[in-house]
């Protein structure tokens, strides 16, 4: 037992967890982060960084493959399953050691096991290389996030049944592959295993792929995979798995009509659920809903001392949103600024076409009672996109009728990840429509059809 008490002993060494423990440092506290497996947590390394590698092997197979359409001309391309995949953990590999210079840069104790409060200001390291060790603490952050959620009664093998974090160290690309789930994980490995040639199947429950998104972006995203062959089954449920030895049978059911498929493998993205596994003796019982730790507008559990930041108190489950409310935990809990809860946030799916998007969806307005108009520009009219040949998609705006303030914004097709912080900027700055028309686009480029979308809501767009 340390005697003398740390300021900050952090649980979980993800995107909440790292940044919570290094913002820390920099105010000069004596800090720990506990970390169960490595620096990085599900994100870097079981996550947004090792799935981004394999959707840029799959865009990169993808553009050779039309290379023609450019007047270039190649031979037959091939793909190496192994070194794609391969490619993808040494990514993560030198991301997390990243992640571990920082920790000794901000003079961050990092610590490898499971950590578990026993009381209030003890933390104990009940697994791994570090177990045994007790920490004293003058305040604790539980940044434990998330575990993929699994159906009751189907075991994951990791060669027959897989979660994402099996499916990133692929030994075998299956031959045909069923996702259940068309959420965002779901269709990013939808994308890129249909694209390096895998027979696949999506089965979402919901009547639209990625739900929480504009019905218009379901829609487009929708024909986008069928045009590249991706067998899409909405409003479907599956009642029954069947794993055999070689294969695995999905009794698959659309109102009143059944059917069985057959595939070499199935992916569960059927959403996540909090990660508390060992984290809470007896003696502490932090208010929780619905498996998640329930805090107060300055990140402090019903526990005095205890805060927690990212997806262990809910949604939305996103890495950008876990560092930001981590980061505004620590400023608050040792008297920085006061801190702030998330409001205005991107959200963002990287198969292709891209989807990105913020605020409002034109039915939450609708539900809400919404005064309000749409801006739309689609990427067919942008000479940018055209001359690169990503001419799928569009822009959508949903815009306060009086005044043009952003409520909010969706865009899909090629690069819209990166394109839709403009739009999160203007929500946060209060900027108009009239103001981002207003704004010089620069010529050609793919960011000019956000003014366009901004301008034609008021019929003054040009090009369309």
């Amino acid at each position: 037992m340390a005697n003398d008490p740390y300021d900050l002993v952090v649980i979980g060494g993800g995107p909440a967890g790292y940044a919570a423990a290094i913002r820390a440092g920099q105010l000069g506290k004596k800090v720990a982060c506990i970390e169960l497996e490595r620096a990085g947590g599900t994100c870097l390394n079981w996550g947004c960084i090792p799935s981004k590698a394999l959707l840029k092997a799959a865009e990169t197979f993808e553009s050779i493959s039309k290379a023609g359409e450019f007047g270039v001309e190649v031979g037959s391309v091939k793909v190496d399953f192994a070194k794609v995949m391969a490619r993808s953990r040494n990514v993560s590999d030198k991301m997390a050691g990243g992640i571990e210079y920082l920790f000794k840069k901000n003079n961050v104790e990092y610590l490898l096991g499971r950590g578990r409060i026993t009381v209030p200001g003890i933390v104990e390291i009940t697994d791994g290389p570090d177990k045994g060790k007790f920490l004293t603490a003058n305040k604790i952050l539980v940044a434990t996030g998330c575990k993929a959620r699994r159906l009751p009664d189907v075991k994951v093998d990791a060669e027959r049944v897989m979660t994402s974090r099996e499916a990133l160290v692929m030994k075998k690309q299956p031959k045909s592959i069923a996702i259940i789930g068309g959420g965002a994980i779901g269709v990013e490995f939808a994308y890129f295993l249909n694209t390096l040639g895998t027979k696949t199947t999506i089965v979402e429950v919901m009547d639209r792929l990625v739900p929480v998104e504009d019905h218009e972006i379901s829609a487009g995203l929708t024909r986008a995979f069928k045009k590249q062959g991706i067998n899409v089954r909405t409003g479907t449920k599956v009642e029954r798995v069947e794993v055999g030895k070689n294969n695995v049978k999905l009794e698959l059911a659309k109102g009143d009509k059944k059917e069985t498929i057959e595939v070499d493998s199935v992916l569960l993205s059927i959403g996540v659920e909090a990660n508390t596994e060992g984290l809470l003796s007896n003696r502490v019982k932090p208010k929780t809903d619905r498996g998640y730790l329930v805090v107060d507008d300055n990140y402090e559990t019903s526990i005095k001392g205890i805060y927690a930041a990212g997806d262990i108190i809910g949604p939305p489950w996103l890495a950008h949103v876990a560092t930001y409310e981590a980061v505004q935990a620590v400023n608050g809990m040792f008297g920085f600024a006061k801190p702030k809860r998330v409001t205005t946030y991107p959200g963002c799916t990287y198969c292709h076409p891209q989807i990105a998007s913020v605020g409002l969806t034109e039915e939450k307005a609708k539900e809400q009672g919404v005064d309000y108009k749409v801006g739309k520009f689609p990427f067919s009219a942008s000479g940018k996109a055209v001359a690169i040949n990503q001419p799928e998609g569009f822009v959508k705006l949903i815009l306060d009728s009086k005044y043009g303030e952003v409520l909010g914004a969706h865009i899909i097709g090629n690069d819209a990840t990166e394109l839709i912080t403009e739009y999160v900027l203007a929500m946060k700055a209060e900027i108009t429509a009239e103001e981002i028309h207003a704004t010089i686009h620069a010529h050609p480029t793919m960011s000019e059809a956000l003014a366009e979308a901004a301008a034609s809501a008021d019929n003054q767009a040009i090009h369309i």
